[in-house]
Formats: structure tokens, sequence, C-alpha cells
């Protein structure tokens, strides 16, 4: 590994250790074929699985391998009618595995997310049988105050460039604190613990990866 992998490992161990206290489960990688090959294993053919939009999980390769697996694939973007959209997301939180990634961790082992619909960061409170959370260098923050400022200042702005949002950030590069109808950040939600041991799997990758 490269001295910046190294160095990502070392922060990841501790962050692992944290997160043990938190009911939650935490693994490290070198690269993203060593954690897609993990992945992977860890499922059973059959496996109901679906995901939150993240780019991390299309960057490493994740979603490409999950599309072309033995899976039952629930896939949002397949509906052609907010009805269809309704009884997928139904399905969804009926999944056995469920894929996202986070917008910030801190090194206490504590996950923060924007959405601006909910839907993802309700499937990551409550719902599907196993969360896995995909996770680049680039998100490791000191606490949950620079997390707030990561996610508001970096993930949203960039979100909003990705999908054309017409909002405050998407013009000058930074968080405003808008109602507007296109804002992305209706929710910002602080996970510091699982509720049920285990559900909650962060998967490390010494790699920069998403927003």
């Amino acid at each position: 590994m490269t001295p910046k992998q190294l160095a990502f490992q070392t922060s990841a161990e501790t962050i692992i250790k944290n997160l043990r206290k938190r009911n939650m489960e935490g693994y490290f990688f070198e690269d993203s074929a060593s954690c897609i090959n993990a992945v992977l294993k860890m499922m059973p053919e059959g496996s109901v699985v679906s995901w939150g939009g993240s780019e991390s999980i299309k960057e490493c390769g994740l979603m490409n391998a999950l599309k072309t697996g033995p899976y039952q694939l629930i896939d949002r973007f397949s509906a052609n009618t907010p009805q269809e959209a309704r009884e997928i997301y139904a399905k969804t939180v009926l999944s056995d595995y469920y894929f996202m990634s986070t917008n910030a961790i801190t090194f206490d082992g504590e996950l923060i997310n924007i959405d601006g619909m909910g839907n993802r960061v309700a499937c990551l409170i409550h719902g599907p049988k196993n969360v896995v959370v995909i996770v680049g260098m680039n998100k490791l923050v000191s606490d949950v105050e620079t997390g707030y400022l990561r996610v508001r200042d970096m993930a949203a702005p960039a979100n909003a460039k990705r999908l054309n949002r017409n909002t405050p950030c998407f013009h000058t590069g930074k968080c405003g604190n808008c109602l507007s109808d296109d804002c992305m950040c209706s929710h910002i939600v602080v996970t510091r613990r699982s509720g049920v041991p285990g559900r909650i799997k962060v998967f490390f990758i010494a790699e920069e990866l998403g927003y």
C-alpha cells in the first residue's frame, strides 16, 4: 500500500473500534476490487438487493457487480410513474441488503447524511435487514460539526451540479440554507448507533469515492 493508503488504514481501524461501541460493524479494504469481492461473498444467491443514490457505489464498480450478479434487484430508477416509484420503495424497505454511502463519518463512528426526499436516510434508519455503507477516505471528518460543514458545503453543491438542481449551492458552491423546491438538504441525519447490532456495516476503501 502507498503511505496514503496506510494512513487511511490506521484511521479506519480507529473508526472501526468506535463503530463496535455503537452496534455497527466496520471493515477495511485496500481497494475497490477487494471490497466488491467481500460484498459478493457476503450475500447468498437470490438475496433481495437495493440501493440509495450513491456515486461511491457507482465509482467503485459495485453497482455493475450487483446488476450482473445472481440477486433480486430493486431499482428505483426503473419506475415510470409516481405510483410505480412508491411501490418500488415499499419493496426496498423489505430488502435483504441496502447499499449506500455516507456524506461524512466521524472518527468517533457517527454517520452524517443529507437527503432531499428522505428515502435514503429512512432505509438507513429502519427497514432493510442489512445496510452496507461504502466509504472512501475523503468522507472522514473529525467531529459531527465538521461533518455538517462537509455535507452542506461539499456534498450538496456537487450533487446539485450532478442533478442540475436550481439551488443557491448550485450557483455559489456553498450552502445557502435554502427552502427552495429543489432543496437537497430537507433532512440532515446523524446516526450515532444502530438499534439492531450488526445491521449497519461500514466498508472502508482506501480510495477517494463520491462527494
